[in-house]
């Protein structure tokens, strides 16, 4: 798989990047660890050299098994990990990054991000002064190389830019989730930050497998997600998919191949992409080699509309 450039570093990702958070196991149902590291490491050696974790995922089990996964390959592989909102002062911001660390079994991260807003999720507000402090002190030690930012606002990534260099952003970001394009995109083209998708398969809504009448596992955090659990967006998701699938099949590829093509096109775009399985990793990894047409990247555009211009101006995904 061809790599790209991260921001202004030096580290070079994969377009499709390996996303673990239902590693964690927590908020997730029917997670086997021995099928998430084989699905992690099948994944890496079809090309997605390139690992997103967080601290958060399983209190640290998603690292855990990251690191089972590809401690031996570590030289070839890009470790991405999040620190939580609860911990941005600057000592917690030190001690989260240790720990990570040693889940991840490494004396380096090469991309470190705040994973959400200090404020966010009953946490204590701290000055993203302070914060990226931490950061730069723990980038000129050598422990993280580069620095990102994880559901940021277009005002939010322009004050923690003010003090220290940020190399990524890490959205919402999907066919059926767009709201990232109107202020946070240009502003990443313009001063060359990646942007490094999350549910870019809009949690698999994009895989064409849930239909009209699914009902998740009880437990399973997606069934509060706003495209499922409201009646109307979810009757509009459908109505896309179908106008979706002939698409796909003049391209060869599976609805979410297309999708995934479809985002790694837009500018700077990256997309984090979960699996449970070997297949299901072997097949993200082939939506790598889908070249689609301008034609087809506009239809795509077209229809994934039928469900964004619907959707209200909050970026965040879920009704927990």
């Amino acid at each position: 798989m061809d790599t790209r450039t991260l921001g202004q570093s030096d580290i070079k990702i994969t377009p499709i990047i390996m996303g673990t958070w239902q590693a964690g196991k927590k908020m997730w149902v029917g997670i086997e660890d021995s099928q998430t590291i084989e699905a992690i490491r099948d994944g890496f050696e079809a090309g997605i050299t390139t690992v997103d974790t967080a601290e958060l995922y399983g209190e640290g089990h998603s690292e855990r098994i990251v690191a089972e996964a590809l401690t031996d390959v570590r030289d070839r592989a890009v470790y991405a990990t999040k620190v939580f909102s609860n911990h941005l002062k600057y000592d917690l911001v030190i001690e989260a990054c240790e720990r990570s660390l040693k889940n991840l079994q490494t004396d380096y991260i090469d991309l470190y991000q705040i994973h959400w807003p200090s404020g966010t999720w009953n946490s204590e507000k701290v000055p993203i002064e302070e914060t990226m402090e931490a950061l730069n002190k723990l980038k000129e030690a050598g422990k993280i190389r580069a620095i990102g930012v994880s559901n940021f606002s277009r005002s939010q990534l322009e004050e923690a830019a003010q003090y220290g260099r940020i190399d990524s952003l890490q959205p919402p970001y999907s066919l059926f989730w767009r709201q990232v394009e109107k202020e946070l995109v240009p502003y990443c083209v313009e001063n060359n930050i990646s942007i490094i998708a999350y549910s870019p398969l809009a949690q698999g809504i994009l895989t064409g497998k849930f239909g009209p009448d699914h009902k998740f596992a009880e437990g399973d955090h997606r069934a509060k997600n706003k495209l499922y659990a409201i009646k109307e967006n979810y009757a509009r998701v459908q109505q896309a998919l179908e106008k979706l699938r002939p698409i796909a099949e003049r391209n060869n590829c599976t609805l979410a191949q297309l999708s995934l093509a479809w985002l790694i096109a837009q500018p700077q775009t990256n997309a984090i992409v979960g699996a449970r399985k070997s297949e299901q990793a072997l097949s993200n990894a082939k939506a790598g080699e889908v070249k689609l047409s301008a034609e087809d990247l506009a239809e795509i555009d077209s229809i994934g509309r039928i469900v964004t211009d619907r959707l209200d101006e909050n970026p965040v995904m879920w009704n927990f």
